[in-house]
């Protein structure tokens, strides 16, 4: 994989990322916890999606690795949701 297409790959996780923490309510880490969360939401909602039986929803190929963005989404927002529930403060 060469550096433009890794970058490129970076930038699609941090957009999917981001969109998943404004479905789920729940930001914060900025651009670098996108990323991450956008890399985590892909491998957690294909996996959910294969377990269901669901197919890929607009795959992005990038290098011959394909990143699925719906699932990516769908994956992130339910990290961000968990990790928001979770670490809510207790009175």
């Amino acid at each position: 994989m060469s550096l433009f297409s890794f970058l490129i790959l970076l930038l699609i996780a941090a957009v999917c990322g981001s969109i998943g923490q404004a479905l789920a309510g729940y930001s914060r880490g900025g651009c670098l916890a996108a990323i991450v969360l956008g890399f985590i939401g892909a491998y957690l909602g294909t996996w959910i999606a294969q377990q269901l039986g669901l197919p890929t929803i607009l795959a992005i190929n990038i290098d011959g690795q394909p990143f699925p963005i719906v699932w990516s989404i769908l994956g992130a927002g339910l990290v961000a949701a968990l990790y928001g529930l979770l670490s809510r403060r207790r009175l």
